[in-house]
Order: structure tokens, then C-alpha cells, then sequence
């Protein structure tokens, strides 16, 4: 099993993938964007099962809260069986509708060439 006694809190947050790298999940801890009920937390801090914390990192202000230690990387199937995702219906609703907000008028890439009324819709939108 690849537990451990005593794990860090952003070696923690790099092996579940809530940060590409652990440099980024130590940044994050140093900045105060990791936090639990006691506030804000250094990287140092070691990881308990049963602990809640608050991660917010660029896409996303996630609440988790430990199921499992992992102090390496797995595939992220695997990964997500080591803690609980309990981020509030608001906050999964609001990126959501951010997401379905941003449209730039331009096409998606690698989504096929544009037919040939799409070509003549395209045409017409660049003609002042």
C-alpha cells in the first residue's frame, strides 16, 4: 500500500494531482492559497486522514478532504481514491458557467474544417 506515517501537505496536494508540480503546491501553501478551519498553512504540514482543506489553484477553489495518504504520483484514476471532493454546489456551478460563458466568436481548433454555409457565415462576419 503507498501510505505513509507522516506526509506534507503539498507533497500531498502534487501526488492526488491538484498541482502539476510540487514546487507549484508549496508556492501555493506559501502564498496562502491552502487553508483548513485553523487557517492558513506552510508546506511543511504534515497530512492526517480525516483532515478538510481548502486548495484554490488557477482553475478551480476545490474542498477536500483526506480519505488516504499518497506520497507519490499515480494515474489520476487512482489518485482521486485518496481524498473526498467536498467543494460547495456553488462553486462547481460558477466555473461551470464560466466555462459556458467564454466564446470568442472563433472557431474551435481541430474540430474539422467548416462547411461551406459555415465558410460563407465566417466571410460575412469579416466584412465591415
Amino acid at each position: 500500500m503507498p501510505e505513509k506515517e507522516k506526509l506534507r501537505i503539498d507533497k500531498y496536494l502534487w501526488a492526488i494531482r491538484l498541482f502539476k508540480t510540487r514546487s507549484l503546491a508549496s508556492d501555493a501553501c506559501e502564498k496562502g492559497k491552502v487553508k483548513n478551519e485553523s487557517g492558513q498553512l506552510k508546506p511543511s504540514r504534515q497530512v492526517h486522514i480525516g483532515d478538510v482543506y481548502e486548495v484554490k489553484t488557477e482553475a478551480k477553489r476545490w474542498r477536500i478532504q483526506v480519505t488516504g495518504l499518497l506520497d507519490h504520483r499515480l494515474a489520476f484514476s487512482e489518485a482521486v481514491k485518496y481524498y473526498l471532493d467536498i467543494t460547495p454546489l456553488e462553486e462547481v456551478e460558477r466555473i461551470q458557467f464560466q466555462a459556458a460563458s467564454f466564446h470568442t466568436g472563433k472557431r474551435l481548433s481541430k474540430v474539422g474544417r467548416p462547411t461551406k454555409k459555415q465558410r460563407r457565415d465566417l466571410d460575412g462576419m469579416e466584412d465591415p
